[in-house]
């Protein structure tokens, strides 16, 4: 038994309580993200920083994160809207570039408040959601939050406050930012690792976490099937409501911390 402990903990200092929870968290992340398109990673970060090091979260969520998407994107993608993923490719691709020079320099708080504020002004003010699919502000979206991803991990609800309204459809919205967040996260695991950072001590752990992330989704996509585009739509709003709160209130709290 202590040795397959040491196997699954290795070098990361987890009890092993500490991997269940993770586990399991890692199976409700996906699971509520297959639902509603979002929502999950927010969870799964947070309990991630009360188990991890500072300096393996955002790469450890980053890949758990990668795993939870591409197997959403994976059982949905002929619903994919490409002419969203294309111009947010692109864009990612130079934001990853962009944000490893400056992956310490920014204050967390300040991002998570900008965040914050711009998530509830896009939900709740009808002028500022707009439904176009157009190719710049796509590649801007990619862009811009493929350099905050860097400094805060969980960057889904941002991207999902400008993917919701251009997708009419919830299984074209799930599906859609399934796959943007796919491309977000493999780029940044890659730059992570370009950086040196050492997944090797994690390796267990991860594929645990992403083995659990796999079964959530496909839990998720049942809900889905099931929910009425209305109550998907009540639900999604609210959401990201709350997340944005959460995020504003971390960010008052490090502020006044």
């Amino acid at each position: 038994m202590s040795d397959l402990l040491q196997l699954l903990i290795g070098g990361t200092n987890l009890s092993f309580s500490g991997f269940i929870m993770l586990c399991i968290v890692s199976f409700l992340g996906s699971c509520i993200a297959g639902a509603l398109g979002l929502g999950g990673g927010v969870l799964v970060l947070a309990t991630m920083a009360n188990l991890l090091p500072p300096m393996a979260l955002v790469p450890i969520h980053g890949v758990v994160q990668l795993g939870s998407n591409l197997s959403r994107a994976a059982m949905s993608f002929r619903q994919t809207a490409m002419a969203i993923v294309m111009p947010f490719l692109v864009g990612t691709i130079i934001g990853a570039a962009l944000g490893a020079q400056f992956v310490v320099a920014l204050p967390k708080s300040l991002l998570q408040l900008i965040i914050a504020v711009f998530i509830l002004a896009s939900t709740w003010l009808p002028n500022l959601r707009s439904t176009s699919t157009g190719k710049v502000k796509f590649f801007f979206v990619g862009l811009l939050t493929t350099i905050v991803t860097m400094f805060v991990g969980g960057t889904g609800v941002l991207v999902g406050s400008f993917v919701a309204p251009a997708c009419p459809e919830r299984h074209q919205f799930v599906s859609t930012h399934s796959v943007v967040m796919t491309i977000q996260h493999g780029l940044k695991v890659i730059t992570f690792a370009l950086l040196g950072f050492a997944f090797g001590p994690y390796m267990a752990l991860l594929v645990g976490l992403v083995s659990f992330s796999f079964i959530g989704s496909y839990v998720g996509k049942l809900l889905l099937n099931r929910l009425p585009e209305k109550v998907f739509r009540v639900a999604l709003k609210a959401t990201l409501t709350v997340l944005s709160l959460q995020l504003l209130y971390n960010a008052l709290r490090e502020s006044i911390g």
